[in-house]
């Protein structure tokens, strides 16, 4: 078969790596300059630095499967520890389920929450209202067992830095199935399963991009503006295809399958993204705060009224071994789209404020970066795993067409990578029925 896969993020790719690996002939088509998607590596004071995605999440499988298939060397983070920036001080995490306390008495002793707050989280609360069998959020979810303040104080900055959305948006079906668990009574506290949450790659994440692209044709610059049925098959960008995987965000995804598939269009047009920008610092490690040395770094409630969402003292998090200390900040949440408009300096000095505000930190940056992801965070919505579902049942409808990517089956690295694994399946699926 002759398949292209539209889009060369970690999911596209993924999906063409699988469909080479059977031994058919496959090409990727990037509008871009590079591939890569959200995973981009740039040089900041000498150092490549991932300016994107730095982590996947190693209690999914997909990811670290894949990239021990690829003889790539994982690394997991220190065990620095994290913090959360509110109260107007830098207060350790407790163990959390998406913010979902684990540990009552832990949380207590955080300082996170007032004394009516804790209060509110010790009450025993019974079974929650609203249909058992519907979805819900999470925000919705954990305030009816844990109260309003947990909400605000340990959700909302746990969804800003994953989905850079709102708690009473985010779907718990879709986000953390587990949660549903609350409709019944308090989470239990789980026995510590002894492995890191998080794994990322020697060298950053950009070296699975770098593999996966060296395995496949992908020609860059090419924008696909449709994506038609042709005698045996589809016409892409001038292109004959036998299979097509578009593997783009929502958006361009609905343009393109506009004729083809109206029904899935239609729901994808539909989905809401979130805009955020990463900036990252290089700093003389003589002049870092010890907070900065011995901390993974922070996130921020929005609550609490800061500039940032978060800040990763990269440097001690992955125990970078460089003459500058690194860390970055992540500004945006969904809706904040104008945030993107702000030059450059003006985010640096953003980011600079905050962080001297919350760790005393007083020297000026050797040098540094800002990446802006304009839309770059699907919002993961009640209802989201229904609306999947009608996207994927209208797409089957197009034997050789399938869809991948971060709207579908996760935002991180290892939900795309499932993502792209599945629309390969569903290209040869529908090879063999022909």
């Amino acid at each position: 078969m002759r398949i292209v896969v539209v889009g060369a993020g970690v999911a596209g790719l993924t999906a063409a790596h699988d469909l080479v690996a059977d031994g058919h002939d496959v090409v990727v088509l990037e509008a871009s300059d590079r591939p890569g998607g959200k995973i981009r590596r740039e040089s900041v004071a000498g150092v490549p630095v991932d300016v994107g995605a730095e982590a996947m999440v190693n209690r999914r499988p997909e990811g670290v499967t894949l990239a021990r298939a690829l003889d790539l060397e994982i690394v997991h983070p220190s065990l620095a520890s994290s913090r959360i920036w509110t109260r107007d001080a830098l207060r350790p995490l407790p163990r959390t389920l998406l913010g979902a306390p684990l540990d009552l008495d832990a949380l207590a002793a955080s300082g996170i929450l007032s004394a009516g707050g804790l209060a509110r989280a010790r009450q025993e609360v019974g079974e929650l209202d609203g249909d058992p069998s519907g979805d819900v959020s999470v925000g919705d979810l954990v305030g009816g067992r844990y109260g309003e303040e947990v909400v605000d104080r340990l959700v909302e900055p746990m969804l800003g830095g994953v989905y850079a959305g709102h708690a009473r948006r985010i779907s718990a079906a879709a986000a953390a199935p587990a949660l549903l668990r609350l409709r019944q009574g308090p989470l239990p506290v789980p026995p510590d399963p002894g492995t890191p949450v998080f794994a990322g790659l020697r060298g950053g994440m950009s070296g699975l991009v770098d593999r996966l692209a060296a395995e496949v044709e992908i020609r860059t610059g090419v924008t696909v503006r449709a994506v038609e049925r042709s005698s045996g098959g589809f016409t892409v960008a001038g292109e004959h295809a036998d299979g097509v995987v578009v593997a783009v965000p929502a958006a361009p995804a609905s343009r393109l399958l506009g004729d083809l598939a109206p029904a899935a269009a239609a729901e994808l047009a539909a989905f809401d993204y979130a805009s955020v920008v990463v900036v990252t610092l290089a700093l003389d490690p003589a002049a870092v705060p010890d907070v900065v040395r011995e901390a993974s770094g922070f996130l921020v409630p929005p609550v609490d009224g800061r500039r940032i969402k978060a800040s990763t003292f990269s440097s001690s998090k992955w125990g970078l071994d460089a003459d500058v200390t690194l860390l970055r900040t992540s500004i945006g949440r969904v809706g904040e789209e104008r945030i993107l408009q702000r030059s450059d300096d003006e985010l640096v000095a953003a980011s600079l404020v905050d962080l001297r505000e919350a760790t005393g930190l007083a020297a000026r940056p050797l040098a540094t970066h800002v990446q802006r992801w304009g839309g770059g965070l699907p919002q993961y919505d009640v209802g989201h795993l229904a609306r999947v579902e009608r996207v994927r049942a209208d797409v089957a409808g197009v034997p050789g067409l399938a869809v991948c990517g971060a709207a579908y089956d996760g935002v991180g690295i290892a939900g795309c990578i499932a993502s792209g694994h599945r629309a390969a399946r569903d290209v040869l699926a529908a090879d063999a029925l022909g």
